[in-house]
């Protein structure tokens, strides 16, 4: 009985490896240049190309002035970065509705990919997200919708028990949703739990950067299932956080462009980062139009020289502590809003 356990669960795996594999190369296979030069990445199952930049909705909501968030954006999409990312809960708000205006006009909504997250887990609160979304982004639908922040144990059963994933599938019948997806920072456990529920995403958003690779990896345990599922990757926390500069290239001794470079070594469709001034654009888009693939053995140096302070989460305070969970999910969960 062991052997033949044994056996089978191996025979999982190496399915697994294999269609992961397969997957991986797809999408490098079907990137391509833009007619701006940024190369695109189909999106898992949904089968369409996107930049492999895609423009964090956080840090855009955090320029300081309206005006010079617009101008980022509309720069930032005439460069090629066709994917925006957003959230319900960025700035209260704030970071959807100037979103929303930098793209109500020229024809500029029909240009890019969009991205908004539901922070709420039942039926009612994401009908609720839903609508003050569409209206704050000015459009009738999202590209893709993804539930927010599934980083405490129990986000997974709430999703489907509350009734999240039901207004979801509703969303999308009703043609105000195309794709579902979730993201989270945490633990690659509970990636992996919803990866497990009996739905087939269409995305998941998750961080990849050098450290992870030594500490609750979410590039090793949970990228191989995506790929084998075709869920399309969205990778996060390239820099590791922290200051606009990063946590990384700040107290982890790799500059922005490996990280930024490593992480899209990764089979990612699209990487989010954190654009907050025109010169933040300008060089992660020289990044993009140059990138090449980081070789095995530079990726091996690399991963050797961190290994030590990359394995005790002291880079990733948004998987070892409670400093990067919204405000709003730690009152879902009953703790209190302070930094922990």
């Amino acid at each position: 009985m062991e052997y033949k356990k044994t056996r089978r669960e191996f025979m999982q795996a190496s399915t697994t490896v294999a269609g992961s594999m397969a997957f991986s190369s797809a999408i490098f296979g079907q990137a391509s240049g833009s007619s701006t030069g940024i190369p695109t990445r189909v999106l898992g199952r949904t089968g369409i190309p996107v930049s492999i930049l895609c423009l964090g909705g956080w840090h855009i909501g955090a320029v300081q002035q309206k005006t010079e968030a617009i101008r980022i954006m509309h720069a930032a999409l005439d460069e090629g970065i066709t994917f925006f990312d957003n959230a319900w809960d960025y700035h209260d708000g704030r970071s959807e509705e100037w979103m929303g205006e930098a793209l109500a006009s020229g024809g500029k909504r029909a240009k890019v990919f969009l991205m908004t997250k539901n922070c709420e887990r039942d039926y009612a609160g994401s009908m609720k997200n839903l609508e003050e979304s569409l209206r704050r982004l000015k459009t009738d639908h999202l590209d893709l919708w993804q539930f927010h922040e599934m980083v405490y144990d129990n986000d997974p059963d709430w999703v489907f028990e509350k009734g999240g994933l039901k207004a979801a599938l509703e969303a999308q019948k009703a043609g105000k949703v195309r794709f579902i997806g979730f993201t989270g920072h945490k633990d690659p456990r509970i990636h992996l739990r919803m990866l497990h529920k009996p739905h087939d995403w269409d995305t998941a958003q998750m961080p990849i950067n050098v450290m992870d690779a030594h500490y609750r990896s979410f590039q090793n345990e949970v990228v191989p299932v995506c790929l084998a599922k075709q869920v399309g990757v969205i990778g996060m926390k390239s820099l590791g956080g922290g200051s606009p500069r990063g946590r990384i290239p700040t107290q982890g001794g790799v500059s922005a462009q490996d990280c930024i470079r490593f992480a899209l070594t990764q089979p990612v469709s699209t990487l989010v980062v954190g654009i907050q001034s025109m010169e933040d654009l300008k060089q992660d888009v020289a990044i993009a139009r140059d990138f090449k693939a980081m070789p095995e053995s530079e990726k091996t140096t690399l991963l050797s020289r961190i290994r030590e302070e990359g394995s005790d989460g002291r880079h990733e305070l948004f998987k070892s502590t409670k400093a990067f969970d919204g405000p709003h999910h730690r009152r879902q969960h009953g703790f209190d809003t302070g930094v922990a």
